[in-house]
């Protein structure tokens, strides 16, 4: 049974940073595309970042790239995103997600993926 779980989440102020972690279990964490997505209050669920299986390439969206940084320690089967010079627009509940395959195309759509942690809040005040 895959499970993902996210942790790391808090209050930080404008300019801060946190570190959110994610664990995954059921799986071969390699062979698995990881990725995390996050939800504003009132808008739809929003890719972030992610790790493609394919070539081990990592994408960002473009409001968070300079920013934040994804990596995995494959190891423990655990997957971290850095985020650092945080605004207020960067808050939300931040999950992870996975997934064996997901199209190239839609890496970073909610609905490419089948395996999601219940989510971490991380809310930025001004």
């Amino acid at each position: 049974q895959v499970q993902v779980a996210e942790s790391g989440g808090g209050l930080v102020q404008a300019g801060g940073s946190l570190r959110l972690s994610c664990t995954a279990s059921g799986l071969t964490f390699e062979n698995y595309h990881m990725s995390w997505f996050r939800q504003a209050p009132g808008k739809e669920r929003e890719g972030v970042s992610c790790i493609d299986r394919r070539g081990g390439s990592t994408k960002y969206a473009d409001s968070v790239k300079g920013r934040f940084t994804i990596s995995q320690d494959k190891a423990e089967n655990t997957l971290y995103l850095q985020m650092n010079s945080l605004k207020p627009e960067d808050t939300g509940i931040y999950y992870c997600a996975a997934d064996a395959w997901v199209p190239f195309s839609g890496i970073l759509r909610p609905d490419a993926y089948g395996y999601w942690g219940q989510g971490t809040q991380v809310t930025v005040s001004s």
